[in-house]
């Protein structure tokens, strides 16, 4: 079975080799029709700690590194925005 990846944005990267990503998805709302937006924060392992806040990444399933990470940093798709 192949591994999920999502993208997101790095909204923090204060601690080592970890960086917590905000993934946000989109739905219609079933009653309402109305576009709704939910996000949620992954932690995930990025060795080099090249990561930094406001970039965009992509991150992939993996087996658990720690407590709560279980998703690792595939790359970086964009510089961080001013």
């Amino acid at each position: 079975m192949p591994k999920r990846v999502l993208q997101g944005t790095v909204v923090s990267d204060a601690n080592d080799k970890t960086v917590v990503v905000r993934v946000e998805r989109r739905f219609t709302h079933p009653v309402m029709k109305k576009t709704v937006r939910r996000s949620k924060k992954y932690q995930a392992h990025d060795e080099a700690n090249l990561a930094k806040i406001g970039q965009i990444v992509q991150i992939e399933e993996c087996a658990p590194i720690s407590k709560n990470k279980r998703w690792t940093l595939v790359t970086d798709t964009a510089a961080p925005s001013a």
